[in-house]
């Protein structure tokens, strides 16, 4: 096991949706990506383009705001997107079924804090600050599971 981090300028919304690209392109059944970052920050996005990425065909992929989960067939297995800000307390999560989820799907959950000690430890951390530019943004990844290394290598992100 190895942890790193590695920090990506993105100068705009397109730089942010080749970033998921990139990394979705490389991701399998049972890894989940942890998104934290203030409102408008871009974890949505981040999301919607990973998604669409994957996806055998086009189709909408709507903010789980309020269905607080939604999930997706795609070629590369079931993708769970969990939406948790309205989450009011883990014992919730029971009925959503998210742990199950984390062993058995690609997991992308914005506002991960609301997961507690459910969250999987093998997660990768992904953090979006607003940048000085009104479009910019700033993606910090961290992780504490080497298969990351492996995984953000695949997708051709130098994160030594």
């Amino acid at each position: 096991m190895s942890s790193g981090s590695v920090t990506i300028s993105l100068p705009g919304p397109e730089a942010t949706c080749n970033l998921a690209r990139a990394i979705g392109a490389a991701l399998a059944p049972g890894d989940a990506i942890l998104l934290s970052g203030d409102t408008g920050a871009g974890k949505t996005h981040f999301c919607r383009c990973l998604i669409q990425s994957l996806l055998a065909a086009p189709e909408d992929v709507p903010s789980p705001t309020f269905t607080l989960v939604q999930t997706y067939d795609t070629p590369s297995g079931e993708i769970w997107h969990a939406d948790l800000y309205r989450l009011g307390d883990t014992t919730e999560l029971a009925e959503l079924g998210l742990s199950d989820a984390f062993a058995t799907a690609i997991s992308l959950v914005e506002w991960p804090d609301r997961l507690g000690s459910l969250a999987p430890a093998n997660a990768l951390g992904l953090e979006l600050t607003a940048g000085d530019d009104p479009e910019a943004r700033t993606a910090r990844l961290s992780w504490s599971h080497g298969k990351w290394q492996d995984i953000l290598s695949r997708a051709q992100i130098d994160a030594t």
